[in-house]
């Protein structure tokens, strides 16, 4: 009974020899764990890999034909393969790409059928990420590949020298089986050799005669030792003892510094070919226009800078009459080094820089010398703020880090020149706003402590995108900061209630541009509905594109609109109703009217004609109008629909 205990344990649990061991090198594209089979094949069988110290421990699965992924451990998805005619050739090598430091560890290969498991095999695999690196120059003799491993090595190891950069190339096959390097690629024939008791040293080394550049690249020394695996990797530079490109290099240095020496005596009769751009943010304390030239100048020199409109920015020496020579628009904002003579540098430095000093700007020296140069200098774009019409608010920012004194003036304007906002002595000054954005501005506290100038517009419309410039005054009036923002809103879609806008435009009389246009009765009325249900905070967004469209029209078409006779008249029946935003044509507020005579009529925004209906014409004209529409509501009582 014992004896057949044993038996069936024998059967049933699955004998296998020590693990085999195979080294790789990490970054290399693949590694086989080989594993064939060569017993009787059961009926249905399944071949896995597994790994034990994972969870899951499957690596890979292989049954009824095809791979069975479902349970594979996600550190291996799209990682190995199997032969597809594995079951068939008994082949059940695994093939695992793209090795890592983490693959290290004990893989079994097994085959399962009936409920039953055998172990076929189990091997060790050791992913390394050491290399050897070998650096000789060309010419050399030769150069040593290092391979090293345990002495007394089995008769029948083979070792092979491999080149893994350029596909899989054989360099050199060592076996005592035979000596024919019959696979040695045509590139290296008798230029390798191995030392001849290598199985007893250890020693692997491959001695490669004569390295060329075409040499430098990665070999893999692997050794086949009994079912073992193992393989260590060299990296070999064969770098040129001086190459041709250096060579090049130096000739080119050479005339770089000859023709760099040339331009350097001669500078001055090149520098006015050359422009020098300059760039800065708007609202920086200055910005300086180089000019260096010779040291030691004479004394008697005279610098003069200029602007593209020939308006004199700045004069050297000044003299008595300075104020006279410099323009009034660079009054207080230029100066030039003190010692410019003894260091020759005669760049001109310009303060608060704005957006109208973007030009080109020369300077020329006259005497006994003649030196000329030229500076573009660029303002960058104001910066963009963009919001909707239904916010309640918008901050134009403005941030500065020059000193600003208490007696400053901050100036908030638009681009047609209106104040929007004026702060001074500490507190605002509402009596120079403009009457368009009165009770719509606020700016914050301690302004001058904190820099932070930034403007708080409420309510904002599409009739507010502009430009806005925020500038500092000193009490001299110089411009201490000027700061640019660009605002656009956005315009809501959909009106909100009715609303009537009676235009009067006539031609300009100071200019000819436009057509003659002397009649009074030249009017645009535009009516529009809203359905009071639909109505949200976007209330008037459509009439005052309208309103835009047509100005825009009327400017193409070489009208201009008389804005002072110009009324707006609202009508809106809502419960909750509140009163639109004003409106604003090309800069100028529009009066807001309760009635408004139109070609005789008089209309109010109640229509309900009760003022001024003691006119013929009026009283004529509502009693039309109600026939008509009693007219219009027999016809609805009838079923009529509207588009009938």
């Amino acid at each position: 009974m014992k004896m057949l205990l044993l038996f069936l344990l024998f059967m049933n649990v699955s004998q296998h020899a020590l693990a085999v061991v195979v080294e790789v090198n990490e970054g290399e594209r693949s590694v086989l764990l080989l594993c064939l089979y060569s017993g009787f094949m059961p009926k249905d069988p399944t071949v896995m890999w597994t790994r034990n110290d994972l969870q899951p421990k499957s690596v890979h699965l292989r049954g009824g034909g095809r791979d069975d992924l479902r349970g594979q451990n996600q550190h291996y998805s799209g990682r190995t393969s199997m032969n597809l005619y594995a079951l068939i050739t008994k082949d059940f090598s695994l093939t695992l790409r793209k090795p890592t430091i983490t693959d290290s560890g004990n893989y079994t290969c097994s085959i399962s059928a009936g409920g039953q498991e055998r172990r076929l095999r189990d091997i060790q695999l050791q992913v390394k990420d050491q290399q050897m690196e070998v650096k000789v120059k060309e010419g050399s003799e030769f150069v040593i590949l290092p391979c090293k491993t345990n002495p007394d090595l089995p008769e029948d190891t083979r070792v092979e020298w491999t080149r893994s950069d350029l596909g899989l190339m054989m360099i050199h096959e060592y076996s005592n089986k035979s000596g024919q390097l019959v696979t040695q690629d045509d590139f290296y024939k008798d230029r390798t050799h191995m030392n001849e008791d290598v199985l007893r040293t250890g020693d692997l080394s491959l001695t490669l005669k004569q390295p060329k550049e075409r040499d430098t690249g990665r070999y893999i020394c692997t050794i086949y030792r009994d079912k073992d695996i193992l393989r260590q990797k060299v990296v070999l530079s064969v770098k040129e003892p001086f190459p041709s490109w250096a060579i090049a290099l130096l000739v080119l240095l050479v005339l770089l510094v000859v023709s760099g020496g040339l331009l350097f005596y001669f500078r001055h009769y090149f520098v006015a070919w050359f422009i020098c751009q300059v760039e800065v943010e708007e609202g920086v304390e200055s910005v300086q226009l180089p000019f260096k030239t010779t040291e030691n100048l004479p004394e008697d020199i005279k610098v003069v800078w200029w602007d593209s409109s020939d308006r004199k920015v700045h004069v050297y020496p000044i003299r008595s009459n300075w104020s006279v020579e410099q323009d009034w628009f660079y009054k207080n904002r230029t100066e030039m080094n003190k010692d410019l003579l003894k260091t020759g540098d005669l760049s001109l430095t310009l303060k608060h820089p704005t957006g109208r000093d973007s030009r080109e700007y020369r300077c020329k020296v006259y005497g006994k010398i003649n030196r000329y140069k030229k500076v573009l200098l660029k303002i960058k774009v104001p910066q963009l703020v963009e919001v909707d019409s239904e916010v309640e608010f918008v901050q134009l920012p403005c941030i500065t880090t020059v000193h600003v004194p208490e007696d400053a003036k901050v100036e908030w304007t638009n681009r047609d020149n209106k104040k929007v906002h004026v702060y001074q002595n500490g507190s605002n000054q509402p009596e120079e706003q403009n009457q368009c954005y009165r009770d719509r501005t606020t700016i914050g506290e301690d302004l001058m402590k904190t820099g932070d100038l930034s403007l708080t517009l409420q309510y904002p419309t599409d009739w507010d995108t502009d430009t806005y410039t925020c500038t500092v005054y000193s009490r001299e009036r110089c411009i201490l900061v000027e700061k640019k923002v660009k605002l656009k809103v956005r315009a809501s879609k959909g009106p909100k209630q009715l609303q009537t806008s009676v235009t009067d435009f006539t031609p300009d009389e100071d200019t000819g541009e436009y057509m003659t246009c002397n009649t009074r009765d030249n009017k645009i009325l535009d009516l529009f509905y809203a359905n009071a249900k639909e109505a949200k905070n976007d209330e008037d967004s459509e009439y005052r594109g309208l309103i835009s469209v047509f100005v825009d029209w009327c400017l193409n078409n070489h009208l201009q609109i008389n804005a002072r006779k110009t009324k707006e008249l609202v009508v809106d029946f809502r419960r909750g109703r509140h009163p639109p935003t004003s409106v604003n044509i090309q800069g100028t507020h529009i009066e807001r009217a309760d009635l408004y005579k139109y070609l005789g009529v008089h209309i109010n925004n109640k229509l309900d004609w009760t003022d001024y209906i003691g006119t013929d014409y009026t009283v004529a004209l509502y009693k039309e109008g109600q026939s008509r529409l009693h007219l219009l509501r027999r016809l609805r009582s009838f079923g009529v629909e509207r588009n009938s």
